[in-house]
């Protein structure tokens, strides 16, 4: 499959694959944890590393000194920093954290750029996208495939203009990021549950009603009896996604199942680091008291997450 091909099944159901009849598909999008190692400050301070970080990077702390852990991690500083004022805020580091974390998501929006931003002018405008995307795709009205492209490239465009926060029709990295991934991003919310319900709401009453629930995560098999877990959903539809038991779920019903509001994370380690390093207790954090607590924020290494910054301006 190629680009074309990927990105256009990506916008029919946004990530998520075709399921066999017996497995279950998930559609919740659920916060990712900061790291799999235990939070425990008075036995190590591997799972801040990991958070702070991010794990993929935390792995190559062996390689420096201290002195280069501590140098290292000064030019992060620089890059938390966001209004450079000289002071790293609980909010500049919950960001940072997130960030972090979400690597991965800019990787890949890395890998594609050049794929769509045909001008090279660090923008990728919206004719830009729907060329490289559809092409002569669009010539087509009954393509072998299957597939409506001019539907597809209806519900493509409205994604790409809430995406577009200044609606100039021409997205930044991060206004694109926001267009492959909506569902990183808050204002991006709504969109996402929209073509959930779009999905799978098939007689398109704009509600969800409990055989659509269950059909979108199940075919049935012929006359086999349902899985367990198909019993178990029913009754979650009924107990708790519906919540005022009108037999359907709308749009806020439908947010709370797919974007649960579950514990933040990042806030909390934000909160936790600022807590162990402001020394003078003024709720925010100075280069010097971060390289002070050097060890609890990247331990006695850093890492070449550093370099990294530097080479690619990555954060």
């Amino acid at each position: 499959m190629d680009l074309r091909q990927f990105l256009m099944c990506l916008s029919l159901c946004t990530a998520f694959a075709l399921s066999k009849p017996t497995e279950k598909k998930d559609r919740v999008h659920h916060e990712p944890q900061l790291s799999d190692k235990v939070h425990n400050d008075a036995q190590n301070f591997d799972y801040d590393h990991d958070a702070f970080l991010g794990a993929e990077e935390a792995k190559s702390f062996d390689q420096l000194t201290p002195e280069e852990s501590k140098e290292r991690l000064g030019m992060i500083v620089d890059k938390i920093d966001a209004d450079k004022d000289g002071f790293v805020t609980e909010g500049e580091l919950k960001s940072w954290i997130k960030h972090a974390q979400k690597k991965y998501i800019y990787d890949n929006v890395e890998n594609q750029w050049q794929e769509f931003d045909m001008n090279q002018d660090g923008l990728i405008s919206w004719d830009e996208y729907r060329n490289v995307t559809y092409g002569t795709y669009l010539d087509d009205p009954d393509p072998d495939d299957g597939f409506n492209y001019k539907q597809m490239m209806v519900r493509d465009e409205r994604r790409f203009k809430m995406a577009d926060k200044d609606g100039d029709l021409i997205a930044t990295k991060e206004e694109f990021t926001a267009f492959l991934h909506p569902e990183e991003y808050d204002y991006m919310k709504d969109i996402v549950v929209q073509e959930t319900m779009e999905d799978i709401d098939k007689n398109a009453d704009g509600l969800i009603d409990l055989e659509e629930y269950i059909g979108d995560m199940y075919s049935h098999d012929g006359n086999a009896d349902e899985p367990e877990w198909v019993k178990t959903e029913r009754e979650q539809f009924l107990e708790f996604r519906d919540k005022n038991r009108d037999g359907k779920m709308d749009k806020e019903e439908t947010k709370d199942w797919i974007l649960p509001s579950d514990y933040d994370h990042a806030e909390a380690e934000a909160r936790h680091l600022v807590y162990e390093s402001d020394q003078n207790k003024d709720g925010k954090l100075t280069k010097e008291e971060i390289v002070d607590k050097y060890d609890l924020f990247v331990g006695s290494q850093a890492t070449d997450f550093g370099e990294a910054l530097v080479r690619h301006d990555e954060f």
